[in-house]
């Protein structure tokens, strides 16, 4: 057994489940504000009611996402001892910022939204929503950005030791931060999670209009999230574009093998679906010939670097990141699809007579999920076999003398921990959904209405 594959998998692991999380509290942070502020400007309940229920939901997002997230912590220096040591100073403030800017403003505003709701003003309840929402998101800024730096690292300088290096110092932290990958990269994946939460809200909708529960929460939560979803996904579709002109002027070997392009110095093609034989350098599949060229460069007949201009040692696994890139594409274009149809419908007033359509939405909710997890295994396992992109390779990062026993165990165990924390996160969110938002009871002017969510019953209905 090869310790550094098992901690490969283990932190895949880790980081797969912990990554379900983040994007949805980003996601519906952006929804609790929209339905806040409509509260703020309207004074209707609804929304108010809307805004509580979510908040629910996103409390137990936010609780999974931390419990998860410290795992990784500990593995940086049980697993990756060697590339922590590499990295610390480089890391040390953005994961810093991370905690002191993100996480303590994040979970000290939700305390306001959650035993707060009744006690205080709709502008200080609509400034704490947005303080969480902010929250959340500067959460992935610091370690989009963190991550970004692995993928394309800058400001910095290499110590050595016996003439291999050991660290990397920072020089210039403005570069570090803004390194080339990093606007992009954190562009694409606050889109991701943005998507995450509207497509959410946008099942858990469609599952109440169809049962005739709640209807008049439902239709309005239905239309937020179509107006989220709609514009993050065409948004998504340009960042995209963004992020691939990044990668084949920093990361070619990457973008190569998204595409299954091996000439070396050849126009490159772009691949609908397919399937990649590595040993004899052919795709298999639908493709269009010179497409990629053209999205690159805007001439079909300009060469891209192929993965032939690199050692074999130096190339990524090409078909797994092949398929994983192009699942997270047809993700993509789903989401479109599905937006573009609910607006249709509703620009034709018969959105809600469309129970075919009601289901895909119900069903939709898995869409963004896959889209980010295959998206950041195409970003992860691309940029293999370094995990400091041309500077520190993964065979070098992990811990000396590492056992393959433990490790093999401690990835039984932590299988056996999150298929639990799995099955319990689904068993709440599926009870939370059943019971749905509460009554709405009259309050003080200026103040919040009080729900009662503890009396209402999995089969209480609103009419439309």
């Amino acid at each position: 057994m090869n310790p550094v594959f098992l901690s490969r998998v283990q932190f895949g692991l880790t980081i797969s489940f912990h990554y379900i999380f983040p994007p949805l509290s980003i996601g519906l942070g952006l929804m609790m504000v929209i339905m806040e502020a409509l509260y703020l400007k309207t004074g209707k309940a609804v929304y108010s009611q809307m805004a509580r229920f979510w908040t629910g939901i996103f409390a137990l997002t936010f609780g999974l996402g931390v419990a998860t997230g410290i795992v990784m912590e500990f593995e940086f220096g049980t697993n990756w001892a060697n590339y922590s040591r590499f990295v610390g100073d480089v890391f040390g403030g953005p994961l810093a910022m991370e905690g002191i800017f993100a996480f303590f403003l994040e979970s000290g505003f939700l305390a306001i939204l959650l035993f707060g709701h009744d006690k205080v003003g709709k502008r200080l309840h609509f400034f704490s929503t947005l303080m969480v929402f902010l929250g959340s998101a500067f959460s992935a800024v610091w370690i989009t950005i963190a991550n970004s730096w692995m993928q394309t690292p800058a400001g910095y300088k290499l110590i050595y030791k016996n003439g291999k290096p050991i660290a990397a110092h920072v020089t210039n932290y403005a570069q570090v931060l803004l390194n080339p990958s990093s606007i992009d990269r954190l562009s694409h994946t606050l889109i991701g999670a943005l998507l995450s939460g509207a497509f959410l809200v946008l099942s858990v909708s469609a599952f109440y209009v169809l049962r005739n529960r709640h209807v008049e929460c439902a239709r309005q939560c239905i239309k937020i999230a179509l107006v989220v979803a709609m514009s993050t996904a065409l948004l998504q579709l340009l960042t995209g574009d963004f992020n691939a002109r990044m990668i084949a002027k920093y990361q070619p070997a990457k973008l190569a093998a998204f595409e299954g392009h091996f000439k070396a110095d050849a126009p490159a093609g772009m691949s609908i679906m397919g399937w990649v034989d590595a040993k004899t350098q052919k795709v298999y599949g639908l493709r269009i010939p010179g497409m990629l060229s053209w999205l690159l460069y805007w001439n079909p007949n300009h060469p891209v670097i192929g993965l032939d201009h690199f050692k074999p040692s130096d190339r990524p696994p090409v078909n797994p990141v092949f398929q994983s890139y192009h699942l997270m594409v047809a993700m993509g274009m789903a989401m479109i699809g599905l937006a573009l149809a609910g607006c249709f419908f509703w620009w034709r007033g018969s959105l809600f007579r469309q129970r075919w359509l009601l289901w895909l939405f119900v069903i939709s909710a898995i869409a963004p999920l896959i889209a980010n997890e295959a998206g950041w295994f195409s970003a992860e396992v691309g940029r293999q076999p370094w995990i400091v992109y041309g500077i520190l390779k993964t065979s070098q990062g992990v811990s000396p003398h590492l056992p393959a026993g433990e490790i093999l165990t401690s990835i039984i165990m932590f299988s056996f921990i999150y298929l639990m924390l799995g099955a319990l996160f689904v068993f709440l969110l599926t009870r939370k959904i059943l019971a749905g938002p509460g009554s709405i009871e009259p309050a003080p002017d200026g103040q919040h209405p009080a729900l009662n969510d503890l009396v209402v019953q999995p089969n209480a209905r609103m009419d439309a």
